[in-house]
C-alpha cells in the first residue's frame, strides 16, 4: 500500500548540496577494530548535477570493493595489522572525492569494542561500535547485542554493531555480546558513566494537541471530513496500556485504502511542548532524532500499514523521515523518498502480531540537509538501513518539527483500532 503526503509535497524541488564529500560513519579514523571491519559511508557532490555514480573501498592503495550509488555498507575481512584505507566516491561527470581512514585490526577473537571505552564518561546518546569474530565456529558470527544493567536492549544481525543508545545520566554496567551460528557466544564488559542526557520529549501520545486528516485514493489529497472514511482519537486509556496513559486511534469506513494521518507539532510553530523557538536557534542546530514508542495492534489481519514519521521544516527546506510497516503489502519496512514521493523498500521485514510492540527509529540530518534513515529496531531486533535521500522545498513560512502517526486501511476499509504509549522524541 503506497500513499503520499500531499500537504508537504506541493512544491517539490531537489535541494542543492552545500558541498561535496564522503562521510564515513564507521570505522573511525585511527580505530582499533576486529575483523571483519564494518564500513558505512555516504557521499554527495555539488559539481555534478547527475549525482554520485558509485563508491569504493581502497586498502593500502588497492581497490577491493565497489558499489553503485551514493551509500556504502559492507564488512571487509582483514588480517591482524595496521592499514591505510580510503573510501572514495565517483560522480557521473568524472569527478571524485575521498576520505582516508587508518585502522588497526586486532588479532583478538571475540568482541572488540571501539566505542565507548570501559570506565569512560560519555554523553547521551551513547555511541556503541564493535565487531566480533569467532575461532570456534566455521559458520561465523550470527548476531550481536548490548545489555544495559543485565537487560538486553539492542540486537543486530551480523558481526558488526554500530548504534546509539539513549541513556539518562548515571552509571551503567553494559555488555556487548556476540552469538555464533554454532551456539557459542563471547562478550566484553563495559562500565560507563553518562554525564548528561540529550533533550527528550516524553509521553507525546498523551498530549491532546494531536491534529489529523484523511486521504483517499487515487490522489490522496488531504480531506476532513472525507467521504467513506471516519476516524477518532481517545486519550487516557488505562487498558491496554504500558504507562496507564495510552492513546487510542480508530479508523473505519467504506472507501478502500483510505488513510488517516495524526500529527503533533512539538517544536516551532504551534508547539504543543512549549518550544516555539521564536528566535530560530534550536531547530537549525538539530541533526539527530530518535522516535521511540510502544504500539498495540488489536487486529493484525486488517492492519494494512502503520506509519511513524518525523518531519522538519526550516528555511524553505522540508525533511520528512517517513517510515512505514507495510504489513499486508510486501511485509517489509519502507522509507520515503522525499523528492519522488515514492516509498522505497528496505531489506528489513515487518510482520505484525496482535499485542504490544516496541519500536525505535533513528534518523539523521546531514550538514547539507540530506535525510539519513539510520536504523529500525522492532521488538529488540535492529535493521541498519543507512539510506540517504535529498530534501524538498516548502513555503519559507513553514518552521517546525512534528511527530506523526498514520494508519492505512485495507481493501475493505475494515474498522481498526491501535494504541500508542510511551511515545518520545529524543533530539540533538
Amino acid at each position: 500500500m503506497k500513499t503520499t503526503h500531499c500537504f508537504v509535497f506541493t512544491l517539490l524541488m531537489l535541494a542543492t548540496s552545500a558541498f561535496a564529500n564522503v562521510t564515513v560513519s564507521t570505522p573511525n579514523n585511527g580505530a582499533a577494530v576486529g575483523s571483519p571491519v564494518n564500513y558505512v559511508a555516504t557521499a554527495t557532490t555539488t559539481t555534478c548535477s547527475k549525482g554520485v555514480a558509485s563508491m569504493g573501498l581502497y586498502v593500502d592503495n588497492q581497490l577491493v570493493y565497489v558499489v553503485n550509488g551514493a551509500s556504502l555498507n559492507t564488512d571487509w575481512p582483514f588480517n591482524p595489522g595496521s592499514y591505510n584505507t580510503v573510501v572514495e566516491e565517483w560522480d557521473y561527470c568524472g569527478g571524485a572525492t575521498y576520505t582516508a581512514v587508518a585502522i588497526t585490526v586486532s588479532s583478538q577473537t571475540g568482541v572488540v569494542v571501539s566505542s565507548p571505552s570501559s570506565g569512560s564518561q560519555v554523553s547521551a546518546p551513547v555511541s556503541y561500535m564493535a565487531t566480533a569474530t569467532t575461532a570456534t565456529c566455521a559458520k561465523g558470527v550470527a548476531s550481536m547485542g548490548i545489555y544495559v544493567n543485565n537487560k538486553l536492549t539492542y540486537v543486530v544481525n551480523g558481526a558488526s554493531l554500530n548504534t546509539q543508545l539513549s541513556l539518562s545520566a548515571g552509571t551503567y554496567n553494559t555488555t556487548v555480546e556476540e552469538w555464533d551460528y554454532c551456539g557459542g557466544a563471547a562478550y566484553s564488559n563495559l562500565n560507563i558513566t553518562v554525564t548528561n542526557s540529550e533533550p527528550k520529549l516524553s509521553n507525546l501520545q498523551a498530549n491532546q494537541g494531536w491534529n489529523s486528516w484523511g486521504q483517499l485514493p487515487p490522489d490522496y489529497a488531504d480531506c476532513s471530513p472525507c467521504s467513506g472514511l471516519t476516524w477518532s482519537t481517545d486519550y487516557g486509556i488505562k487498558s491496554p496500556s504500558k504507562s496507564g496513559d495510552a492513546t487510542q486511534f480508530n479508523t473505519s469506513g467504506t472507501t478502500p485504502y483510505g488513510v488517516v494521518l495524526w500529527y503533533n507539532p512539538v517544536i516551532g510553530q504551534f508547539s504543543t511542548q512549549g518550544l516555539p523557538d521564536n528566535n530560530h536557534t534550536l531547530i537549525p542546530s538539530l541533526h539527530n532524532f530518535i522516535y521511540d514508542t510502544d504500539f498495540y495492534v488489536t487486529n493484525a489481519a486488517v492492519t494494512q500499514v502503520l506509519e511513524f514519521d518525523v518531519a522538519m521544516y526550516m528555511d524553505g527546506i522540508g525533511m520528512f523521515w517517513g517510515t512505514e510497516c507495510n504489513h499486508l503489502g510486501g511485509g517489509e519496512w519502507d522509507v520515503l523518498n522525499n523528492v519522488t514521493q515514492e516509498w522505497a523498500k528496505t531489506s528489513a521485514s515487518c510482520g505484525l502480531a496482535n499485542g504490544w510492540n516496541h519500536l525505535t527509529l533513528q534518523f539523521q540530518r546531514e550538514s547539507n540537509n540530506n535525510l539519513v534513515y539510520q536504523s529500525i529496531t522492532l521488538n529488540g531486533v535492529t535493521a541498519n538501513i543507512n539510506e540517504t535521500y535529498a530534501p524538498f522545498t516548502v513555503p519559507p513560512s513553514w518552521y517546525g518539527i512534528t511527530v506523526n502517526y498514520q494508519m492505512d486501511g485495507n481493501y475493505k476499509q475494515s474498522a481498526n483500532t491501535t494504541y500508542l504509549d510511551n511515545l518520545s522524541l529524543t533530539y540533538w
